[in-house]
């Protein structure tokens, strides 16, 4: 089995700082993609910012600028610093990788989800 842990939402006044982070453990042969989604009340889930494992990066129109994503392989953990938070920035956000079982088979895993919650 393979668990994602979340850990740093949070309630953040609008134009504060809040730094999200996911470590993957378990039954881990290597990691490809791993990435953040987020899902407002009455909103489809939406990709927020994903990072392969060469370093390739990709961001949300809505975030680029303010949020930042990173990485640790050696740890299997990632992150997302976000800046300049907005109230619209409001949603749980939710950790994804792409796993490769020592079965040599892709899946994907998803966290439990973190509130991060902007307040005007």
């Amino acid at each position: 089995q393979v668990q994602l842990v979340e850990s740093g939402g949070g309630l953040v006044q609008a134009g504060g700082s809040l730094r999200l982070s996911c470590a993957a453990s378990g039954s881990i042969f290597s990691i490809n993609a791993m990435g953040w989604y987020r899902q407002a009340p009455g909103k489809q889930r939406e990709l927020v910012a994903s990072s392969t494992a060469g370093g390739s990066t990709n961001y949300a129109d809505s975030v680029k600028g303010r949020f930042t994503i990173s990485r640790d392989n050696a740890k299997n953990t990632v992150y997302l610093q976000m800046n300049s938070l907005k109230p619209e920035d409001t949603a749980v956000y939710y950790c994804n990788a792409n796993v490769m079982r020592p079965s040599l088979t892709w899946y994907d895993y998803w966290g439990q989800g973190t509130q991060v919650t902007v307040s005007s």
